[in-house]
């Protein structure tokens, strides 16, 4: 009348699962409890003799239970006593493998822990027994089964373990938490039961009277500290379970699967893109000022490397892949593409006269500073980040197709919808974070195809079976759309907005968007091998302003944490060069700008809603650049050109949480020229 249950704990058989960074070898995180089930087999045969020696001499010829223990076990509790040992080890393994026992003391759950070891011990072979109890029982230092425990204290698998270190393992089991780091009184008692383990292996005839006087207490490993996150591993292990989920990976999975998890995050990148932002923002940069950094292998769509701020600032909301903030300029190669693929080319001439009246706009929309450039290509419309150009271009292409590309490139259509039937849509008035802008941006260093973004690489599971995730590929616009939408953009660097992110000795393709009142700045830019977005914004939707540094534009320091990052990320990688535009070296348009008349100017980005726009004067624009920065390799750790010296930093407040969208409602979109 008393069935073995027909369930088990799940504490007592789930493994913990680990998980990697890209080179399947270094531990970003582990999850759920520390157990690897291994097979009998793979445990020694001293390891199993010295566990029986320590715990139930008599195994392999009891019932399953010990009539003196149990005996002696009933009548301690039938008399008041404290309930004694005397259990078996079926009886153990029966009282914390299977559902339905609780661990009360009493007299009725003893004799059911009975019966139910002795049906175990007819319906079960003895093997199958201490191969489960092996693996269930816990043998402290945090490690659970004995696979566990030989890597917790002589940092080795089971398998290799000698007769001293598994008698060890073996007196453990007795007095988990007293000798899992015994100093002083208690390592004398581990050594005198370590020893009692060792004589009784002699008195079972699992070792020789010379292999026991022969045997030495072994040496223990110093305890690992408690596993825990630091810096930016928070971040990465709450994106990695939330697309684990994604994936049909349930929060049980992840904790007791006992999955090797191997993500996208690259070691050293990582670290570089947290340097690159500390090197070279201030440390009087105020708290409220936010910076993320994002970069996607555009070939795979990976995220190699991300910095999402800090931590004690915000446990559960990163910069990187959690704040959504106004896209600004970096929004304009979505439009650019578009057009591309739909007809459009290079030369095709726009209008990038100020003010541009558009029917559908209730007010005309002027340029920063009301200036005006005329009937300009798409080039020149790039880089000098000509807004005009940009509304009369999305105006002639579609506001569908744009939306349709920037979709197709990674940017949630939620994201897009409540924008994109407004003039200034091209401009950049969606809110985007800077893993979606820098995934969207791979699509142009992968020859218009692209990649979804995903920070998992495979899974294996406890069975070794391994599901490797496989990247949903976009053709997004043709060949040579791509090509001449990153032409475009490498002008940018070369002689607009971008300059303070050139890089030495590589091309380099990219967009600084800056919004009304420098509220979000950015730069977006790009590598054959590596797209990244840097964005900086504040807690309040505040102006971003620099003690030392001033109000920000997307090629100041934006550009700069940029090229710090990617001068790490690219060294010693092969120089790629991008395809080539369109007839190129035909067309004049396409030639070196004059520099004296053709200087990138600030943009003014016209709100969502055009009745809310801003009449006042524009704002004074600043000075045009003199002279490119250099182009030898840096000196100063990869930081750009000598910052201005620092003033005192004004007084901080505790950070806000961020929105998770910004107000749409914009009256200026200004991209200035690098510092």
């Amino acid at each position: 009348m008393t069935p073995i249950p027909d369930s088990t704990q799940k504490e007592a058989t789930a493994q913990g699962s680990v998980i990697y960074y890209r080179d399947g070898k270094s531990v970003l995180a582990r999850q759920g409890i520390d157990r690897k089930l291994v097979k009998l087999a793979t445990v020694p045969e001293h390891v199993r003799q010295a566990v029986i020696a320590a715990e139930n001499r008599s195994f392999y010829e009891d019932a399953g239970v010990s009539a003196k223990g149990t005996a002696r076990a009933v009548w301690s509790t039938v008399t008041g006593a404290q309930l004694q040992g005397g259990s078996t080890i079926t009886q153990q393994l029966v009282r914390n493998y299977y559902s339905g026992l609780s661990q009360e003391r009493t007299v009725t759950r003893k004799f059911k822990e009975i019966l139910i070891a002795m049906k175990v011990d007819q319906s079960k072979s003895k093997d199958w027994v201490l191969e489960q109890y092996l693996n269930t029982i816990y043998f402290g230092r945090g490690a659970n089964g004995v696979q566990s425990a030989a890597r917790a204290y002589f940092g080795k698998d089971v398998d290799k373990l000698t007769v001293a270190e598994g008698a060890y393992l073996a007196a453990v089991i007795q007095q988990p938490s007293r000798f899992a780091d015994p100093k002083g009184s208690d390592l004398a008692a581990a050594k005198a039961r370590w020893q009692s383990v060792i004589n009784a292996m002699g008195q079972t005839g699992a070792l020789t009277p010379e292999q026991v006087a022969a045997e030495r207490f072994p040496e223990l490993t110093a305890p690992k500290k408690p596993f825990e996150l630091k810096g930016q591993a928070q971040y990465m292990l709450e994106q990695v379970t939330a697309e684990l989920n994604r994936r049909g990976y349930t929060d049980e999975d992840i904790k007791g699967g006992g999955l090797k998890i191997v993500t996208t995050f690259d070691k050293k990148l990582m670290a570089a893109a947290e340097r690159a932002v500390k090197d070279v923002l201030p440390e009087n940069t105020p708290k409220k000022v936010r910076t993320g950094l994002a970069a996607v292998d555009p070939g795979t769509g990976e995220v190699v490397a991300f910095y999402g701020g800090r931590p004690s600032q915000s446990a559960y909301y990163d910069s990187a892949f959690s704040a959504t903030v106004m896209a600004g300029s970096t929004f304009k190669p979505y439009t650019l593409a578009a057009a591309l693929d739909n007809g459009f080319d290079l030369s095709t001439r726009v209008d990038g006269n100020s003010p541009l009246r558009v029917a559908s706009a209730s007010k005309p929309i002027p340029n920063d500073s009301g200036r005006s450039y005329g009937q300009i290509n798409l080039v020149s419309a790039t880089q000098n980040s000509v807004n005009t150009a940009f509304v009369d271009l999305g105006q002639k292409v579609g506001l569908d197709k744009v939306a349709k590309t920037a979709e197709s490139a990674g940017i949630p259509a939620a994201q897009l919808e409540k924008h994109q039937s407004a003039v200034s849509f091209p401009l950049g008035v969606a809110s985007v974070s800077a893993v979606q802008n820098a995934s969207g941006f791979s699509t142009f260093a992968n020859k218009g195809v692209h990649m979804e973004a995903h920070v998992v690489k495979s899974v294996t599971d406890s069975t070794g079976h391994k599901d490797v995730v496989k990247a949903v590929s976009t053709q997004v616009i043709g060949e040579q759309a791509a090509a001449d939408t990153t032409y475009a953009m490498q002008q940018v660097v070369k002689y607009g907005t971008g300059t303070a992110a050139r890089l030495y000795d590589r091309p380099v393709a990219g967009k600084t968007g800056t919004t009304d009142k420098s509220r979000q700045v950015w730069f977006n830019g790009f590598t054959p091998q590596l797209a990244v977005a840097v964005n900086m914004f504040r807690d309040d939707n505040a102006t971003v302003t620099i003690p030392g540094y001033g109000t920000q534009f997307g090629g100041q320091l934006p550009a700069q944490i940029w090229r710090a990052f990617m001068t790490e990320a690219m060294e010693g990688e092969p120089v790629e060069e991008f395809p080539k535009p369109s007839e190129y070296g035909y067309t004049p348009d396409y030639s070196t700008p004059d520099r004296d008349t053709d200087v990138p100017e600030q943009d003014y980005t016209p709100p969502a809603n055009p009745d809310e726009w801003n009449t006042s004067e524009p704002e004074p624009s600043e000075p045009p650049f003199s002279d490119p920065p250099v182009t030898e390799q840096p000196d100063d750790g990869g930081r750009g050109d000598q910052q201005p010296e620092q003033t005192a930093p004004p007084p901080t407040q505790a950070p806000d949480q961020p929105s998770p969208d910004v107000d749409p409602r914009v009256t200026g979109d200004r991209d200035g020229p690098s510092a």
